[in-house]
């Protein structure tokens, strides 16, 4: 008997747990025993690792070499060899990859000089991780900060003298350790001290001698370096004497170094800020994103930015850096004569991130489809596509077509065969890192059938059908449906299209039996039919009852709008009116129409309420009647406004005119009755001038011949109007007066 032997593969990796500073680089050999089909190494991330310009995979037979080149902080954690069989059974090892920064000395510069009695600070910049331990050693002795020394180890690990004179000039080591690792280093900086000198100029000082052995100093154009110790010495025969005093200049804060800062994703972004001024300026940030602002001492409320700062400098540290704290950061100085602010940016460089969601996308042979790889990343990346492993060019081919812009890459693929269909690859890259996206492109397919077929508010001629939609669109959108109906008598099926769930079905036929079914159909093709429902049609009937709504009609007419109703499957032929008084017992009867949309009853009774009867008839007979009431208004008064809104405005305008015209004529006889004067008084006076044939009207009056004149009457109010009985008034040669009835009217 024969045992059969399973081979396993077995996976191992050259080392196990491998610590790297960053900027350094390493390898990684996987080898494998057995009969592997494919090796492949995993990111920290679980993506497999593809190669780029840092990370590289070689693979020959049974090994695999893993190098990484310039190893950054991103590049720590687990990393996988896979080895997989012809029966797709797979082993894989791991290797641990732990990245630090070694000891790393930043802008140290030898020699450092200070002016004679300042504060100096001896800059010692150093970085590692974890942080490291920094001491100071002058003239082989370690530099302790005890209280009240002039010489303290600041926060920021630089040194720091108060009052530095040439006593303290020297060379000061600045050793930095790593305990963890056993890693020291340390960097030797020459300290010089500089005694003061001034090139000031003579009119810079005035001196004045004063009576009563009195002198004054005055120093013009003040500036910091004016100040210090000044000696007052008097001197005659007898001997000198002399007295000292201290100048103090104060000086306006000023930022004399603040740099925008570029920081990777996940690392250590470290801000500087650095004033001068006398006194020396506190130092505070602000948070242009939020408005936070910060002090010496002062941490956020995640503890990723701390602040640590004294005499003059300082130092905001943000940790773990993420893209919301990218934008501008301001630092003022500020001391109690003044102050002074500066802004720097942040920059945030990440790798690639995709945008897109979708990374399925479905077409059929023939039709183009577009599948969009979206990127976000800083600096920008560049973006290729892959097909089995093979980069497809930027030119395309005959079928696929590559469309850029910033930030996103469209692959336009137009399936000629079933090969077009499977899996593509979006990588994006810049120096930060690479990422890749994959895409399936399947075949597309008709839809499923709909469901839940439903008929409602079905009547002689009419019918609702609704229906749910497919399980399955096929992977393109549905365009329509199709609803295709039939008489169960007949053979041929008619079709309609429907953009929703539910349709209404005209033109029906009364009382017959149809049945219905649905189909979706999307860009590959028609799917198949649901399942076929049966409805009967309504039989005819009568109408069902009219719908009236009262309209005021014009003078002693009255309109009743007719509201189209349910017709029972037959158009109405006519409606029937009946109408009477509240009074009366006969009714008055009206035939309309059914194609109308009103019936006008008239002529109706002012003030009077009216009892309507109103029945539809189609051919299959009469419906129920409707009752409706109205009451008819009050008969209108005739008014002034009534008369005048017949006339046009011409005419009225005319009226106008005439009643104008004639006032004046009244007015100007008035004039010449009364006060002989007027146009009337005018044309009298050149008619009676003239020694004429015509002189004889004028010796009748002188014999007593009276002469008429109508005039107006007033009215209460004083107004004049013209009424139809007018005073006549005779005027004779005695110059009496006599006034009588005129019989005449008006």
């Amino acid at each position: 008997c024969k045992r059969s032997v399973v081979s396993v593969l077995q996976v191992s990796i050259s080392l196990n747990k491998v610590e790297l500073s960053v900027g350094e680089s390493k390898f990684f050999t996987c080898t494998v025993i057995g009969e592997p089909v494919s090796i492949n190494w995993f990111s920290p991330q679980g993506e497999r690792i593809i190669s780029n310009q840092r990370v590289i995979v070689h693979t020959e037979g049974v090994r695999s070499r893993l190098t990484i080149y310039n190893a950054i902080i991103e590049d720590a954690g687990i990393y996988r060899c896979q080895a997989v069989d012809a029966k797709g059974q797979s082993q894989e090892a791991t290797v641990v990859l732990e990245i630090y920064q070694k000891l790393t000395f930043l802008e140290v510069k030898t020699p450092q000089e200070f002016r004679q009695s300042e504060d100096a600070e001896v800059v010692c910049d150093v970085i590692s991780s974890p942080v490291p331990a920094v001491s100071w050693f002058y003239k082989n002795r370690e530099i302790t900060s005890e209280p009240n020394s002039r010489l303290q180890v600041l926060p920021s690990n630089n040194l720091q003298i108060l009052r530095v004179s040439k006593a303290d000039e020297g060379v000061y080591r600045c050793e930095a350790r790593v305990e963890a690792r056993g890693e020291i280093d340390f960097r030797d900086i020459v300290v010089l001290v500089n005694g003061k000198s001034y090139s000031y100029s003579i009119e810079q000082y005035v001196l004045n001698t004063l009576d009563g052995g009195k002198s004054t100093l005055t120093i013009k154009n003040i500036r910091q370096g004016d100040g210090g110790p000044y000696t007052c010495r008097a001197s005659n025969k007898a001997g000198s004497s002399e007295s000292q005093l201290f100048l103090k200049v104060f000086v306006q804060p000023h930022i004399t170094q603040l740099r925008n800062v570029t920081a990777v994703e996940g690392s250590a972004a470290m801000i500087s800020c650095t004033a001068e001024g006398e006194p020396l300026p506190e130092i505070s940030w602000r948070r242009a994103s939020d408005g936070q602002t910060f002090t010496d001492k002062d941490k956020s409320q995640d503890g990723r930015v701390e602040v640590r700062g004294r005499h003059g400098k300082s130092m905001l540290t943000i940790s773990g850096v993420r893209l919301s704290d990218w934008g501008r950061f301001d630092c003022e100085a500020l001391s109690r004569i003044g102050g002074h602010q500066k802004s720097m940016f942040l920059d945030i460089e990440y790798a690639p991130k995709f945008q897109t969601n979708q990374t399925i996308f479905y077409s059929w042979e023939g039709n183009p489809v577009n599948i969009s790889c979206d990127v976000k990343s800083n600096p920008p990346a560049s973006m290729l596509w892959r097909r089995d492993r093979f980069t497809i060019s930027s030119q395309g081919t005959s079928n696929i077509r590559i469309h850029a812009a910033d930030g996103r890459s469209l692959l336009e693929v137009t399936p000629v065969s079933d090969r077009d269909f499977g899996r593509y690859n979006c990588t994006a890259r810049n120096n930060i890192g690479a990422r890749y996206q994959e895409f399936i492109l399947a075949q597309a397919d008709v839809p499923s059938h709909p469901y839940s077929v439903r008929l409602s508010a079905v009547s002689q001629r009419l019918a609702t059908v609704s229906f749910m939609k497919p399980d399955s669109h096929g992977g393109v959108p549905i365009s329509y449906y199709i609803i295709s109906y039939r008489d169960t008598s007949a053979q041929d099926w008619r079709t309609v299209r429907s953009h929703a769930v539910q349709m209404v079905l005209t033109h029906l036929e009364p009382n017959t039996t149809y049945e219905v079914r649905v189909a979706a159909v999307n860009g590959k093709g028609q799917g198949d039919f649901s399942h076929t429902e049966t409805f009967q049609t309504l039989p005819i009937r009568e109408p069902s009852p009219p719908t009236v709504h009262g309209q005021r009609g014009v003078g002693k007419a009255y309109r009743l709008g007719l509201i189209k109703q349910d017709d029972g499957g037959m158009p109405i032929v006519e409606y029937i009116v009946k109408y009477k008084t509240d009074k009366e017992e006969q009714w008055m009867t009206k035939l309309v129409p059914g194609v109308n949309d009103f019936a006008l009853l008239q002529p109706l009774q002012w003030n009077t309420r009216y009892n309507v009867e109103i029945t539809a008839r189609n051919v299959k007979g009469l419906s129920e009647p409707t009752f409706f009431q109205f009451l008819m208004p009050q008969k209108p008064d005739i008014t002034a406004d009534s008369l005048f809104s017949g006339l046009g405005l011409g005419a009225v305008v005319g009226l106008g005119v005439a009643a104008l015209l004639l006032l004046l004529v009244l007015v100007d006889i008035s004039c010449f009755f009364l006060r002989q004067c007027g146009l009337l008084m005018c044309i009298t006076r050149k008619l009676c001038s003239k020694k004429t044939s015509t002189s004889g009207k004028s010796k009748e009056l002188e014999e007593g011949k009276a002469a008429y004149l109508k005039l107006p009457l007033k009215e209460e109010n004083g107004k004049e109007v013209l009424k139809p009985d007018l005073i006549e008034i005779k005027v004779h040669t005695d110059n009496s007066i006599h006034t009588k009835q005129d019989d005449s009217k008006a």
